[in-house]
């Protein structure tokens, strides 16, 4: 009777916590290809194998009942050819959401970001970088501070959709950037964006802005400006068969025109305009195959500086609706302060799960 009950017992507490969490998913992706990577400013060529953004994530959510809802997400990087796993600025946050709308508060994909995504469509991590992308000057997916895709200290409000319409707005409150670097003592970053989904289509309007000093002194008769803005439109039409997308930037809260911070004996190399940039992409599919192709271009807003011209090609071949094989080529045409003529070859795959 004893052995019975304690049995019993040890079963319960084994099986209670799976009974409390059934609604956790754990999910992730392995991404992984091989890279020929030719650099006009490099003296040789070279092969490399690849992480593109792998992670492991787990997410979940309650009902609270009345239409209200607790939920949840951890999203870590993880890293398959040269280890530093659980890196990165992935999104880690906690919400409740309801007939108001969703309100989060954590580490979170910004409402910039979500509009410019439309184009995001390629499999390598070099085909997003920031000679396309001005919010990220590596790619979004695999980048260590998350650029503008990606912020910290963040709380996020998203309206409910009507009729396709939706707004969302996210704001950094980060105390621990505010002294010296002349951050605002209350809103640091903040970025709003209005969006329409409906059917196949697609629109998008976004702006973000760093609420900072405008000359921050950085010493040796240095400064940066701290009061920045960047602003973005983005445009989508997605079929099972067709997809075409295009996007437009324009601001100085980019990671190109961090150009203009570059000093020589104490004096700015330029100072420049605003950083635009521009792309198209689009994709067919048929069958078990997808082909895509794209083509950009970016003004880093320095004087005296060429256009930065950017070329995508892509074909993906789908096993299953998880698991595919890509081959992608990534061509820049540039020469600038930081970027020069790159031609890469992706061949890789990615499985999700």
């Amino acid at each position: 009777m004893k052995t019975t009950a304690l049995s019993l017992a040890v079963a319960a507490a084994l099986t209670t916590p799976w009974v409390a969490h059934a609604d956790t998913v754990l999910y992730g992706e392995a991404k992984v290809s091989v890279d020929y990577i030719d650099n006009n400013r490099d003296d040789n060529s070279y092969w490399d194998v690849v992480n593109n953004g792998s992670k492991l994530g787990i997410r979940g959510s309650e009902d609270l009942g009345g239409s209200l809802s607790a939920f949840y997400q951890y999203d870590f990087s993880v890293d398959m050819t040269e280890g530093g796993n659980f890196a990165g600025l992935n999104q880690k946050f906690v919400g409740l959401k309801g007939g108001f709308g969703a309100v989060t508060l954590g580490t979170q994909d910004t409402p910039y970001w979500k509009v410019l995504n439309v184009v995001d469509i390629w499999n390598s991590s070099k085909m997003f970088d920031g000679t396309v992308y001005l919010g990220s000057g590596v790619d979004r997916r695999t980048s260590d501070n998350g650029a503008l895709s990606t912020l910290a200290n963040s709380i996020d409000y998203q309206t409910p959709i009507f009729n396709g319409f939706s707004a969302e707005a996210l704001f950094v409150l980060d105390g621990r950037i505010n002294t010296p670097q002349g951050f605002s003592d209350g809103v640091d970053i903040w970025n709003i964006n209005l969006k329409y989904s409906q059917g196949p289509y697609f629109a998008g309007l976004t702006y973000i802005k760093l609420n900072g000093d405008s000359h921050v002194d950085i010493g040796n008769n240095q400064t940066v400006d701290l009061d920045v803005s960047n602003w973005g439109l983005g445009l989508g039409y997605k079929t099972a068969v067709w997809l075409v997308g295009a996007i437009y930037e324009q601001g100085d809260f980019t990671d190109v025109n961090a150009q203009r911070q570059y000093y020589e004996d104490g004096i700015p190399l330029s100072t420049g305009s605003d950083a635009k940039s521009w792309f198209l992409t689009g994709q067919y599919t048929f069958g078990n195959s997808t082909v895509r192709a794209a083509y950009g271009q970016t003004d880093t807003g320095i004087d005296g500086e060429d256009k930065i011209d950017n070329y995508r090609l892509g074909y993906q071949y789908n096993f299953s609706q998880r698991t595919l094989l890509w081959a992608e080529y990534i061509g820049r045409d540039a020469d600038t302060l930081l970027y020069g003529d790159q031609n890469v070859v992706s061949i890789g795959t990615k499985v999700l799960f």
